[in-house]
């Protein structure tokens, strides 16, 4: 059996897509401080918040168009070709298959400030083993928890808004406003791309919704809207009670991956009730995120196997739980053994690329499939057509110049991981073996 089940509704995938994301708002962002302080991050966040509005207008008309749970595999194999939709399809396991290890570690970390007792590695294994298991039962169970972790995500980081935007200070948060000048920006972009990343995975859900062509441009646009809300809520929020170096530093040279609580703490008692709350319910940010990508990860997997890119083993969908189990298993094996190297941030670092990778290609198979598919149903339609996909490209692009510059080594790393990969699919894969998605929907 390769059949998914058809059971997501619009208020799912909406708690799907924020989800996936939302644990960008509890730690990562904040890095980019030092590198353009809160001016040049927030001009980097202005550019990324396009990018992604760009981005998801055009993914979501894909999305309607071909309902597959390859996504960005499925869109780019039909507009270009099996070579160029294999790349597309590798770049997405990258990054959905090594995101979950980074955020395994920061669910990890925040236990251990908490109980120092406990093992980071340990409480990471555990959360992979878990999380897993969850998934396996079936995606209604799954999503319905996802919806409400989420849920009570967003009523923290709503409660956070409240305790700290009434200390506010315009003069706060221009404290130091460009330590190295409007250039501090372009590095800082790609931490302001935690804010936003994985909301593509909604569209690796579309075999699971019940009207895919109705209940998919609702969940991410609505997706979409929430977290550009929470974005602007966190960084004004965050920055504005004490000034970008509060929420970044715990010692002179000690960076923090907890910047929400301690700009908390710039405006509360660390003794208070009120900071013990949104510092204790901040772990479930991370568990929204953690599980939402696992969801993501293992269909991405699926749609490989289907293919025939990998053990057609992979491709099986389980006769009683309807789920992809071992997608799911095989996306655990790799995790942990992501887990063991340790290397959390070159891990997230290299998920971004894979990323930039996957919004480029997308957003270029809608500029491609409107002219060569002109009567594909397309049940919803990206406005602004063609601007909003060329903005995409473009700002992806520079989002990719600028990684390349910050982290060198890390993109010499990726490209050489992608060359790898593709040679291995042209040697290996025969030509009659390679699939275009023609025949859908």
């Amino acid at each position: 059996m390769t059949q998914l089940q058809k059971s997501l509704g619009p208020i799912m995938i909406w708690g799907l897509g924020v989800g996936y994301v939302i644990s960008g708002m509890y730690f990562g962002w904040n890095l980019g401080l030092p590198e353009g302080g809160p001016y040049g991050m927030l001009a980097a966040t202005a550019a990324v918040t396009v990018l992604y509005v760009a981005f998801v207008l055009g993914y979501a008309e894909l999305a309607c168009a071909l309902p597959r749970a390859g996504g960005a595999f499925v869109y780019a194999s039909r507009a270009f070709g099996p070579q160029l939709g294999f790349v597309a399809g590798a770049a997405q396991l990258v990054e959905y298959v090594l995101a979950p290890p980074a955020i395994a570690f920061a669910i990890g970390g925040y236990i251990n400030q908490a109980a120092p007792g406990v093992p980071v590695l340990a409480t990471a294994v555990v959360a992979y083993v878990v999380f897993t298991v969850v998934n396996i039962v079936g995606v209604r169970i799954s999503a319905a928890f996802e919806l409400v972790l989420t849920v009570l995500a967003v009523i923290e980081l709503a409660i956070f808004g409240a305790v700290v935007m009434p200390h506010f200070s315009w003069g706060s948060f221009s404290a130091d406003a460009l330590p190295h000048g409007w250039g501090g920006a372009f590095a800082a972009l790609p931490f302001a791309i935690w804010f936003y990343l994985a909301i593509e995975g909604i569209a690796n859900v579309a075999e699971e919704a019940k009207r895919p062509q109705r209940d998919l441009p609702i969940g991410f646009l609505s997706a979409m809207a929430t977290l550009v809300v929470l974005t602007a809520l966190t960084l004004f929020g965050a920055v504005g009670a004490g000034g970008w170096k509060a929420v970044v530093y715990v010692a002179a040279d000690k960076t923090s991956d907890s910047p929400l609580p301690l700009a908390i703490a710039q405006v509360v008692s660390r003794d208070s009730s009120w900071f013990l709350l949104l510092t204790g319910v901040g772990l479930v940010g991370l568990i929204a995120s953690f599980h939402g990508i696992l969801i993501a990860a293992s269909r991405a997997i699926l749609e490989f196997g289907r293919a025939g890119y990998a053990p057609r083993t992979l491709g099986e969908v389980h006769a009683g739980t309807r789920t992809p189990v071992a997608a799911l298993l095989a996306n655990l094996a790799v995790g942990l053994v992501a887990l063991v190297t340790g290397q959390t941030q070159q891990i997230i670092l290299i998920a971004v690329f894979g990323a930039l990778t996957l919004y480029i290609l997308s957003s270029a198979a809608v500029l491609v499939l409107r002219v060569r598919e002109p009567d594909l149903p397309r049940p919803y339609r990206a406005p602004l057509y063609p601007v909003t996909p060329i903005a995409a490209i473009a700002l992806s692009a520079v989002c990719v110049i600028a990684m390349v510059w910050a982290f060198p080594w890390i993109g010499a790393l990726y490209a050489g991981l992608m060359i790898v990969v593709w040679l291995l699919f042209v040697l290996f894969v025969p030509p009659d073996r390679r699939v275009t998605f023609d025949r859908i929907p």
